[in-house]
C-alpha cells in the first residue's frame, strides 16, 4: 500500500505491481439515491393556527404553495397569517409572492428565489 501513495507522490519511479491495486465493487456505491434536497408541498390556510405548520416546511428548506382563499373572508386574520408568513421568509432570507388574485400564496426558503417575470401570454 505504501508504494500506492508513494508513486502518487511522485517518491519512486517504480510501477506499483497488481496486487497493490484493490477491486471496487460498484454495486455497493449505485442506487443509493438520497432524499430529494427540496420539495414543493401544498397546503390550506383557513386560520392562524395551521401556519405554523407551513413554517416549519420554509425552515426546513421546501417550496410551499399556500391556498389562502379561506382567510378572504376574514381580514383581520388574512392579514394576521400574511404577516407571519412574511415574517418567515425573512427569517430564512426566503422569497414570497401572491398568485391568482391573491388566492395563493408560494413561499420559497432561503437560497430560493421567485421571479416575478410571466413566461409567455400576458
Amino acid at each position: 500500500m505504501g508504494k500506492i501513495f508513494d508513486s502518487l507522490l511522485g517518491k519512486s519511479s517504480t510501477p506499483a505491481d497488481e496486487g497493490d491495486y484493490m477491486e471496487l465493487n460498484l454495486e455497493d456505491y449505485e442506487g443509493t439515491e438520497d432524499a430529494p434536497v427540496l420539495l414543493i408541498k401544498i397546503a390550506t390556510i383557513s386560520d392562524i393556527k395551521d401556519s405554523p405548520k407551513v413554517k416549519d416546511e420554509i425552515y426546513n428548506g421546501n417550496i410551499v404553495i399556500v391556498d389562502i382563499s379561506r382567510l378572504k373572508m376574514d381580514k383581520i386574520m388574512y392579514e394576521r397569517v400574511l404577516r407571519d408568513l412574511k415574517e418567515v421568509t425573512k427569517d430564512v432570507n426566503g422569497d414570497i409572492i401572491g398568485l391568482g388574485d391573491q388566492r395563493y400564496v408560494v413561499l420559497a426558503p432561503g437560497g430560493v428565489r421567485i421571479s416575478r417575470d410571466k413566461i409567455g401570454a400576458v
